[in-house]
């Protein structure tokens, strides 16, 4: 989780320096919850994402130096510099792709479930509350359900769809009993408390990897900063982020960790920090990929 804090930190600070181009959608807050499901899946398992998905590319494997090369379009990156923050893919390490289409990581983690199913592996959709109320959802689940797939709907719900609070716009209130009335197993977790997500992971995956059909999960949490970077947040009421801080997940998983002693938490830290360190200086450091010659585009004639 720290990895995952410390890496989307370092890029907002790469963004403001106009080193990353076009937008960023930080998942700083939410670690708790891509931290938690990857510590349930295999290897060879597949994941799909949503444009707010670094958290998920590095839960699941991707190493650092290749994710922010990505971003900032270098040929070292994941997708050799060319598909940018919302759109990643690395297949090497089971992540199918980054969606930039709201609830498209649905309908990718089902179709993914029909190959799993055949190779005795799991495919796990990650995807916001405000996916919940698109066709995606309701068509994807009612499918998966009827042809018993192996996958794993895994709702980040923090809150809000863009700048519109969640429940002003979900009918019920209530994702995960949207998937119960399917007969599909539903657990409603705290997504700021790894343990949680990891238990209630751990049980989805063997259940779905077992033949026993998908499984959904809806993990409660909340974004600590901006939808994207030209988001502000001024549409939070008062006292709002400050209370969700008190349960900042990084916070929740130190404090359990406090027998371990200062001095192997703060060498962990430096550590990550180190790590995150050494990938932004050889992103900065790699060429952008070249031009394809004759690669015909929308401005060709």
């Amino acid at each position: 989780m720290l990895l995952l804090r410390r890496f989307e930190e370092a890029m907002q600070r790469l963004f403001l320096r106009n080193e990353i181009h076009g937008t960023v959608h930080l998942y700083i807050g939410q670690e708790a919850v891509s931290a938690g499901v990857c510590s349930a899946l295999r290897e060879d398992d597949l994941v799909a994402a949503t444009y707010r998905g670094h958290g998920a590319a590095l839960a699941k494997g991707t190493p650092p130096e290749a994710l922010a090369a990505e971003l900032m379009g270098r040929s070292t990156g994941a997708c050799g510099g060319r598909a940018g923050s919302m759109n990643v893919v690395d297949l090497e390490h089971g992540l199918i792709g980054c969606f930039g289409i709201v609830g498209g990581s649905i309908a990718a983690a089902t179709g993914a479930g029909m190959t799993a199913a055949r190779e005795d592996r799991v495919a796990v959709a990650f995807f916001g509350d405000g996916a919940a109320n698109q066709g995606y959802f309701h068509e994807c689940l009612n499918f998966a359900q009827v042809m018993r797939l192996p996958v794993v709907y895994v709702c980040e719900n923090n809150g809000y769809g863009e700048f519109t609070p969640t429940d002003a716009v979900t009918g019920g209130g209530d994702i995960a009993a949207r998937a119960a009335t399917l007969g599909m197993p539903a657990q409603k977790v705290d997504g700021n408390d790894f343990e949680a997500v990891a238990a209630a992971a751990g049980d989805s995956v063997e259940s779905a990897r077992a033949g026993e059909g998908p499984q959904f999960i809806e993990a409660l949490t909340y974004r600590q900063v901006g939808h994207s970077k030209s988001d502000p947040g001024a549409y939070r009421p008062d006292g709002e982020l400050e209370l969700w801080l008190e349960r900042d997940p990084l916070g929740v998983a130190r404090a359990r960790l406090a027998d371990m002693g200062e001095e192997r938490l703060a060498e962990i830290e430096r550590a990550v920090e180190d790590r995150i360190e050494q990938a932004v200086e050889a992103a900065l450091a790699a060429p952008y990929p070249d031009a394809v010659p004759g690669a015909a585009t929308e401005y060709a004639p």
